[in-house]
């Protein structure tokens, strides 16, 4: 059999099911390939082997009955260290002391736990899952690193969920997304990053970033695998106050519905007088474009109300002055503690004007219905997720510009389900992604027409490979 720890997360479940591999067998493959690799990638911040073991053990024995909980019942995952875990410690990635109740357990969380799903541990994050966008060196654990080459930066912030993986330290995992954060990393890293329907999935649990934009998503290798995880997690919550009530919409039964009829609008209004995406993934963009074609849907050219920079700039007065609200006590008596990039977000909230951050939530209003609008008239949106490929994460200026050089402000801005898809490799070995993004409500619909696009790009999803890593890694004490 091959490694189980390559495995996707439906391909593991059929086996179990199958009676072929037991929950026992892929955690302790996983275990492996966190002992081969993480040293080198530092996707993890911690783990408890003691508890995992038991809960597989448990799930081997559920499938032995015949009495699994459902198709994650015994696959090892693990989420972001802003995701509260009762015995685990959450500790956002940060040297400041955190407040919240060690018993607390997220509700995303404990909805995993009720599908039988094990979990491994709490993965690496920019520090409070937020930041400026650069990389300085200066937290308590190294960074994560791009398991296609561990010279490269993995994007964030959910930086450890994208890394673990790419490189199977985890069959499926948790991030959060307030600007692009489960989207941007996935992109780098050649997984999938979904980004639901604000409020679809419960943020109770969570250590806030921005209230209006934070949101939780599943980070896979496919698209299959995401809906999966989804379906396990959303759906109402009365202790998140922005939680949808209506009931979410199954994603599976039309995951392979496939496009004939869709309309798909291909977003040309990038970034006038700012810098086009690299040539390769134009060429992907154009390529999904035709493949979409080809398998039956309408590809018409359609522009944003503004250019995706233009969300950003939009969002940021919001993002800043929420963050400060939130954190201003940590900020106030621990910023010694605070690593840079969070130190510097957070003044730039403390001086932020309450006139710009109230004309900014007016701008969003109406940058909200504008969008919606567009929807009326398409399925779904294709345009790009990041505007260049992962660069080296020493370099610091090409870091940030990576960050905030995205197209993934216009869905946080606004609430709609977006998701980064990979859409092959560069020359250099490098992920290459698009981005999909639907109406509220929509993930279905979504889903559907990134499952179809997924067949014409990566037919066979892979991981990259320990062989593929280790010969590409680069030892801490080289960095700057």
């Amino acid at each position: 059999m091959a490694d189980p720890a390559s495995f996707t997360v439906a391909t593991a479940s059929d086996a179990i099911d199958q009676g072929t591999l037991s929950p026992v067998d892929l955690l302790e493959a996983v275990f492996a390939r966190i002992d081969a690799l993480d040293a080198t990638i530092h996707s993890y911040l911690r783990m408890d082997r003691k508890v995992a073991r038991a809960e597989s053990a448990a799930a081997a024995e559920r499938a032995a009955k015949g009495m699994r909980l459902g198709p994650l019942d015994g696959i090892p995952y693990a989420v972001k260290d802003n995701i509260y875990t009762a015995g685990l410690e959450t500790t956002g990635g940060s040297r400041v002391p955190q407040s919240h109740d060690p018993d607390t357990t997220a509700t995303l969380v404990k909805r995993l736990q009720a599908a039988g799903a094990v979990l491994v541990g709490k993965l690496n994050t920019w520090e409070y899952g937020t930041g400026t966008g650069a990389v300085h060196f200066d937290l308590e654990a190294p960074p994560a690193r791009n398991p296609w080459n561990p010279a490269y930066f993995t994007g964030g912030s959910s930086s450890g969920s994208a890394a673990a993986v790419a490189a199977g330290t985890a069959l499926f995992t948790i991030g959060t997304d307030t600007g692009g954060s489960v989207r941007l990393p996935a992109a780098a890293c050649g997984i999938v990053g979904l980004k639901p329907t604000f409020g679809r999935i419960s943020r109770h649990g969570i250590i806030p970033n921005c209230w209006s934009f934070d949101t939780p998503g599943p980070m896979t290798l496919t698209v299959r695998d995401a809906a999966l995880v989804y379906g396990a997690i959303a759906g109402y919550d009365p202790d998140d106050p922005v939680s949808l009530e209506s009931s979410p919409e199954p994603v599976l039964p039309s995951l392979e519905a496939g496009v004939a009829g869709m309309t798909v609008g291909y977003v040309r209004n990038l970034d006038p007088g700012g810098k086009a995406p690299e040539a390769a993934i134009l060429a992907a963009l154009d390529a999904a474009a035709e493949a979409f074609r080809t398998a039956g849907a309408r590809v018409r050219e359609i522009e944003l109300p503004i250019a995706p920079s233009e969300y950003r700039a939009v969002s940021m007065p919001i993002n800043r002055s929420e963050s400060f609200s939130i954190h201003e006590r940590d900020y106030l008596e621990h910023r010694h503690l605070m690593g840079r990039s969070l130190r510097e977000k957070l003044e730039i909230g403390m001086y932020m004007r309450a006139a710009d951050y109230i004309a900014a939530l007016r701008q969003r209003r109406d940058l909200v219905e504008r969008t919606d609008a567009a929807f009326t008239r398409i399925d779904v949106m294709l345009l790009p997720m990041t505007y260049r490929t992962a660069p080296p994460i020493t370099e610091e200026a090409a870091v940030k510009e990576f960050t905030t050089g995205s197209a993934g402000s216009p869905f946080s801005l606004t609430g709609h389900p977006a998701l980064s898809l990979p859409a092959g490799f560069t020359d250099e070995g490098l992920p290459i992604a698009v981005q999909l993004a639907a109406g509220f409500r929509k993930e279905a619909v979504m889903l559907a027409a990134a499952t179809a696009l997924e067949a014409y790009f990566t037919p066979r999803p892979v991981r990259a490979s320990p062989a593929t890593i280790l010969a590409n890694r680069i030892e801490e004490g080289h960095l700057s």
